[in-house]
């Protein structure tokens, strides 16, 4: 686990490093003076109008549009937890590049590399590194920026506690050395403390990741049954908890990509099904799907950071029954992110783009489990169903049933390590038959892209635990769904309750988690209309 603040470099050195860098966001409080919002000890209180608009269609095909306004309450606990966070897959190029950074940060680390000195930092996270648009200065009439942190009380990732799994049993100092994605002069100044650190025992289903991973497999759980596994996980779970003293836990898979599990009547259809599938040992029950089980029994958050179909059916129902928030499918962060950009871009353009061409090839251990046809086949997935939101938005463009061509290629090339390269292509028709065409070359460290997004999941995940609403027709405080689709900025494909439409415009995404926190403090969504400046 990550605990403990004592500094690998010499005292001198160290506080030179934290004066040059500090690794904590400047914090900005905010207060806001209305009627509609109560600030306690305990709770940010808030009463919010949410205003929508409901269509009807005629039967002469016009359209009846009713503005409707409904009553939210919200409530936010003020007090931060000690989290913890479970990594399954902790031994990883995510896992290690993720707790050596937070222990960089949390020391104040700089390190020398060919183009300088380089200080700690939380470069791509929306929480950490990006700004809110708070509303207008009242003498100058220019906008107000603050950092996304500082809207609502939220845990800071230097104080996140980490542990969790792997199937190797190498330590976080050899899985960091191995995985090649840090400076060496950072990680000669982490090896120490990174050395200590030493996943638990994991599980490993040959039939579910690729053959390639076998010899990787030295650290697994001693028992046999599955029953057996999902008992060790929860009690894994629980002595993490109790033995750093935490007040809340939250497991999140960045393990390797498995195969799809099939949906099978009476096996993990429903929640009573999966958890009796587990009991007699059922071949169609995943390593990712036993993980999320037991985190949901033990009242853990789980994040599905891969493609694969980890929440069954039964996986959700037995969520929303435990009432326990769930988040998935697999990390946005490059090729994908920008692709979700740019067809929104080309689709609210009025440009139609009729193929979309993306080519990958990447060198890391994910690379080499991908080059198995059954877990690229959970990949490709992903990344296809990433512009279906978008086409739907636009039957001007697009007749019933018609959308892009696209095509996902994935290829493992060792030598190119995390540096993964993609190739992307889209083709789109323009005024009077014409075409346009886009060719992006994007050279992107994969885990230094994954790894804010996995915090950024865990403190949104968190923050979303102590956020309550309460409607005219409701007696009392209640969370939000257990499908936490809030959490779609960060992941392909993302999983929403049932009859909820997916969104995967990335603008949208931003703009629902930044609604929602400033409905928490009673602010209306953010308007870009500048009225104030438009009209005499």
């Amino acid at each position: 686990m990550v605990s403990g603040t004592a500094s690998t470099q010499q005292p001198a050195a160290a506080a030179a490093a934290a004066a040059a860098a500090p690794t904590r966001a400047a914090h900005v409080t905010i207060q806001v003076n209305s009627p509609n919002v109560q600030y306690t000890p305990e709770h940010i209180l808030s009463n919010y109008v949410y205003r929508d608009a409901q269509v009807s269609t005629n039967a002469d095909g016009s359209l009846t549009v009713v503005p409707t306004e409904k009553n939210y309450q919200f409530k936010v606990d003020r007090k931060l937890p000690k989290l913890g966070l479970m990594l399954v897959g902790w031994g990883g190029n995510n896992g290690s590049t993720v707790t050596a950074s937070i222990l960089a940060n949390r020391k104040g680390l700089s390190w020398r590399t060919k183009e300088g000195v380089q200080h700690s930092n939380y470069f791509g996270s929306v929480i950490q590194a990006s700004t809110i648009k708070l509303g207008t200065d009242a003498v100058t009439g220019k906008d107000v920026y603050i950092p996304f942190s500082s809207v609502l009380p939220m845990v800071h990732p230097n104080d996140i506690v980490v542990g969790g799994w792997d199937i190797s049993s190498a330590n976080l100092a050899e899985a960091m050395e191995r995985a090649k994605v840090l400076d060496y002069d950072l990680q000669r100044q982490l090896v120490d403390a990174m050395k200590e650190l030493k996943p638990l025992p994991s599980i490993y289903y040959p039939d579910y990741i690729a053959g390639n991973q076998k010899d990787r497999a030295d650290n697994l759980i001693a028992a046999d049954t599955k029953i057996e596994h999902l008992e060790q996980i929860r009690r894994d779970i629980r002595n993490f908890k109790a033995d750093n003293g935490l007040d809340r836990v939250i497991v999140l898979w960045t393990a390797n990509t498995e195969r799809y599990s099939d949906i099978l009547p009476g096996v993990n259809d429903t929640a009573d099904n999966l958890l009796k599938s587990i009991k007699l040992g059922h071949d169609e029950i995943a390593p990712s799907t036993i993980f999320a089980v037991a985190s949901i029994l033990e009242g853990s958050p789980f994040v599905n950071g891969s493609p694969q179909n980890t929440f069954v059916p039964g996986a959700v129902e037995l969520a929303e029954r435990e009432k326990v928030f769930i988040g998935g499918d697999d990390f946005k962060s490059g090729q994908t992110k920008l692709k979700s950009v740019l067809v929104d871009f080309l689709v609210n353009a009025g440009i139609k783009p009729l193929a979309i061409t993306s080519y990958n090839h990447l060198g890391n251990n994910d690379g080499m489990n991908l080059s198995a046809p059954q877990q690229f086949r959970s990949k490709e997935i992903s990344k296809s169903n990433v512009v279906d939101d978008m086409v739907e938005a636009n039957r001007i463009l697009y007749k019933d049933g018609e959308k892009p061509d696209h095509i996902v290629v994935i290829k493992y090339c060792p030598s190119v390590g995390d540096s993964k390269r993609a190739l992307d292509e889209y083709v789109s028709e323009i005024f009077m038959g014409g075409r346009s065409t886009i060719s992006i070359y994007n050279v992107c460290e994969d885990s230094l892209l994954a790894s804010p997004l996995i915090l950024d999941l865990t403190l949104l995940t968190e923050l979303f635990t102590r956020i309550q609403y309460k409607t005219d027709d409701k007696d009392a405080f209640a969370p939000f769904h257990p499908v936490l689709s809030v959490l779609s900025y960060m992941l392909k494909a993302p999983i929403v309750p049932n009859g909820t439409p997916v969104v995967n415009a990335l603008s949208k995404q931003r703009s629902a988690i930044e609604n929602i926190l400033r409905a928490c403090i009673g602010l209306a969504p953010q308007s870009d209309m500048t009225l104030e400046h438009r009209c005499f």
